[in-house]
């Protein structure tokens, strides 16, 4: 991992599900960050199809990893269904917190 996928790592850690009020990558929500030149690509996925936050989430995800690579990157993020998310993916804090573990 270099270091424009580390500060966008970072960064995803403060961008929270509204909804759950735990951060994104503990939800296991974030698949992949990739740092691909000019532009960092965010594999995310969502709970469900249907989540009512699927708009709010993509785009703070985005927002989020813009302010910490800096305006030198743009930023992408693809919603990915493959693999569909479980609650398998969530740390063990997180499962734990809502009743997983």
């Amino acid at each position: 991992m270099n270091q424009v996928e580390s500060r966008a790592w970072d960064a995803l850690r403060n961008v929270y599900d509204p909804e759950l009020a735990i951060d994104i990558v503990a939800l296991g929500l974030v698949y992949a960050v990739r740092d691909e030149g000019d532009e960092v690509v965010l594999e995310i996925t969502l709970t469900t199809p249907g989540c009512p936050v699927a708009e709010t989430i993509p785009e703070d995800a985005r927002a989020a990893v813009a302010e910490a690579v800096g305006p030198d990157k743009q930023v992408r993020v693809e919603i990915v269904w493959d693999p569909p998310w479980t609650p398998d993916l969530m740390e063990p804090e997180a499962a734990e917190a809502l009743g997983f573990g």
